[in-house]
């Protein structure tokens, strides 16, 4: 993984903090009885929150592909990239 530039990589670990801190959340609200719509919606944000990460992430990696000379290598990272996307449904 290259996530490119320092601020990407902040940026990717900021969110993955937010996503963290969502997830305890979601836990205090099972263990409190919460109704499940208001679990139900927090869980749909966290996944959200997750694909954005995962694009973030998959963009920083293509910018990064993109800079290098292309050659066959090129085609191996695509092919990671799109099965590691395929996974993510």
């Amino acid at each position: 993984m290259e996530p490119g530039s320092p601020e990407v990589k902040a940026e990717i670990i900021t969110r993955l903090r937010r996503i963290e801190g969502q997830v305890r959340g979601v836990q205090r609200m099972i263990e409190t009885d919460r109704e499940c719509p208001d679990v139900l919606q927090q869980m749909a944000a966290i996944r959200s929150a997750v694909q954005q990460a995962s694009l973030l992430l998959a963009r920083a990696y293509v910018a990064s592909c993109m800079r290098q000379p292309a050659t066959e290598d090129a085609e191996v990272a695509l092919d990671r990239l799109m099965s590691a996307l395929g996974r993510l449904d």
